[in-house]
C-alpha cells in the first residue's frame, strides 16, 4: 500500500470513530425512547448502519496493521516500473499520453489515475523501462504501448 492509500484509510477510520459512531449511537438511543423496538424501524435501521461502521472500522483496522506501506518518494530512482510508480504511456502508434500510478488494489480508482497493480495493464509493465513498448492483452485484444516515463513521485 502505499503512504497515501494508508493516510487515506487512517483519516477514514478517524472519520468513523469519531463521527459517524457517535451519531449513530445517538441514533440508537433517540430511537429507543420511542418505545417498542420490535416495530421500530428507525431503531433498526440505525442498529445496522452501527454494525455496517463497525465492521468498516475493523476492516481498516486490520489493512492498516497487516499492510505494507511503501513511500514511493524514497524508491531509487532506477527507470524501472515497480509498485508505486507513476508511469506515462502512449499508445503505439500515436495517441494521447496516459498517466498512471501503480498502487494496491484496495486504493485503484481509474478515474484519477490510479491503476491496480493486479491488472492486465500494471501486470505487463511491471520490471520494464522508459523506452520499452510492451503488449498488454486486454479483453478487447491485444494493445502495445510505449513508457514514456517512470517516475517515483
Amino acid at each position: 500500500m502505499t503512504l497515501r492509500g494508508a493516510n487515506r484509510l487512517r483519516e477514514e477510520l478517524k472519520r468513523l470513530k469519531t463521527v459517524d459512531r457517535p451519531a449513530v449511537i445517538k441514533a440508537i438511543a433517540e430511537a429507543r425512547s420511542h418505545g417498542d423496538l420490535s416495530e421500530n424501524a428507525e431503531y433498526h435501521a440505525a442498529r445496522e448502519q452501527q454494525s455496517f461502521i463497525e465492521g468498516r472500522i475493523q476492516d481498516i483496522e486490520h489493512r492498516l496493521s497487516n499492510a505494507e506501506i511503501i513511500d514511493v518518494t524514497t524508491l531509487p530512482a532506477s527507470g524501472r516500473v515497480v509498485f508505486g510508480a507513476t508511469v506515462e504511456l502512449e499508445a503505439e502508434g500515436g495517441g494521447v499520453p496516459v498517466r498512471y500510478q501503480l498502487v494496491g488494489d484496495d486504493e485503484a480508482d481509474i478515474k484519477h489515475g490510479l491503476l491496480s497493480v493486479s491488472s492486465p495493464i500494471a501486470r505487463a509493465l511491471i520490471g520494464k523501462t522508459e523506452g520499452d513498448v510492451v503488449d498488454v492483452t486486454t479483453p478487447g485484444g491485444t494493445r502495445s504501448y510505449e513508457i514514456v516515463s517512470v517516475r517515483y513521485v
